[in-house]
C-alpha cells in the first residue's frame, strides 16, 4: 500500500537531520528517477525553478516562493506551512495538525500563532499575484485554495 502524503510527510520529519531522505510512492517511481538522465549544474548553486505562468513554485533550498518573475522569501515557519497544505491541497487542516506540522508540537490552545502566521503568509502569497490563498474553514482550520480555478459542485 502507498503511503499518503501526510504520512511521508511524518516520516521524512522523524528522518530529519539523520541522512539524506528521498521518499517515492513506489517502486516504479524509483526506478524513473534512477534511470533518468542527471544534469548537473554548472555551477554549485541550484538553479531557480522558472515559471512560465501562473503557478506557485516552492524553492525549499532557497526557502523562497516564486510566480512568473516575483518572488518573495519565507522564514521556515512559513516555507513549513505552504509545503504542509500544497502536499494535499484540497484537504483542510485542523489547527492542532497544522501546529505538529509546522512547530513540530501540539499547541492546541495557541491558535494564534497559526492565525498570525497565516496572515503573513497570505500577505506574501498576494504580493506575488497568484490566485492561491489561504482559505479558513470556520471551526475546524485551514485549506490551500486557487481562486483561478472554477470550483465543482456547489460550496
Amino acid at each position: 500500500m502507498t503511503p499518503s502524503p501526510a504520512e511521508r510527510i511524518r516520516l521524512a520529519e522523524r528522518l530529519d537531520g539523520v541522512a539524506p531522505l528521498l521518499l517515492v510512492s513506489d517502486l516504479d517511481e524509483l526506478r524513473r528517477l534512477i534511470a533518468a538522465p542527471q544534469r548537473l549544474p554548472p555551477t554549485s548553486s541550484a538553479p531557480t525553478p522558472e515559471a512560465t505562468d501562473d503557478t506557485l513554485l516552492i524553492d525549499s533550498a532557497r526557502s523562497t516562493a516564486r510566480s512568473r518573475d516575483r518572488e518573495v522569501n519565507l522564514t521556515r515557519l512559513e516555507h513549513d506551512l505552504l509545503a504542509c497544505l500544497t502536499a494535499e491541497p484540497i484537504r483542510v487542516w485542523s489547527y492542532a495538525e497544522l501546529h505538529r506540522s509546522v512547530w513540530r508540537d501540539e499547541g492546541l490552545r495557541r491558535r494564534s500563532d497559526v492565525q498570525s502566521l497565516v496572515k503573513r503568509l497570505r500577505r506574501k502569497l498576494t504580493e506575488l499575484g497568484t490566485g492561491v490563498t489561504i482559505d479558513a474553514v470556520r471551526g475546524v482550520g485551514f485549506r490551500l485554495t486557487d481562486h483561478r480555478q472554477p470550483r465543482i459542485g456547489g460550496s
